[in-house]
């Protein structure tokens, strides 16, 4: 199967991990990480977020090592469009969290709109940080957590 998947992924933790490991279970994976230009219109918080060549590697570094895992095929694609890849006719399945699983029904009114079939949308649930709410990019740059969920009270958040 062809997996489509996007984001910011800045940084890169153990919620994303979990999107990945999912995508790589399911069959060969093309992940969209969103444009310099998108990248700050997808947060609901106004935060730094690193360049999208910065991003691109750290990403090309997690994917690396589980296609390799997975024996598997993986791309990274530049997003310009909220939508993204995954209206393209060659996927099967698009993996997402909770938060985006409302974008992924869009995807599929887009597909059928365009006379593709739709989607296989797999919905990975939340990982928790050890103070049982949700792991987030956001609070690891505020300096809550660690990319594991692991508490770090003495650590200041990512300047702008």
């Amino acid at each position: 199967m062809n997996v489509a998947l996007g984001g910011t992924f800045d940084p890169i933790h153990d919620g994303h991990r979990a999107l990945f490991e999912r995508a790589f279970e399911l069959g060969d994976v093309t992940v969209g990480l969103t444009s310099d230009d998108l990248a700050p219109k997808t947060r609901h918080d106004e935060r730094h977020i690193r360049s999208y060549e910065e991003r691109k590697a750290a990403l090309e570094t997690e994917l690396a090592a589980l296609a390799t895992e997975h024996d598997r095929d993986w791309a990274i694609r530049e997003l310009a469009e909220p939508t993204g890849i995954a209206t393209e006719p060659q996927f099967d399945v698009l993996v997402v969290s909770p938060e985006t699983e409302t974008g992924g029904k869009r995807i599929n009114e887009i597909r059928r709109e365009r006379g593709h079939d739709p989607l296989e949308i797999e919905v990975v649930p939340h990982v928790y940080a050890d103070d049982g709410e949700v792991i987030s990019s956001t609070r690891i740059v505020r300096g809550e957590i660690d990319e594991h969920g692991t508490p770090t009270p003495e650590r200041d958040g990512r300047s702008s």
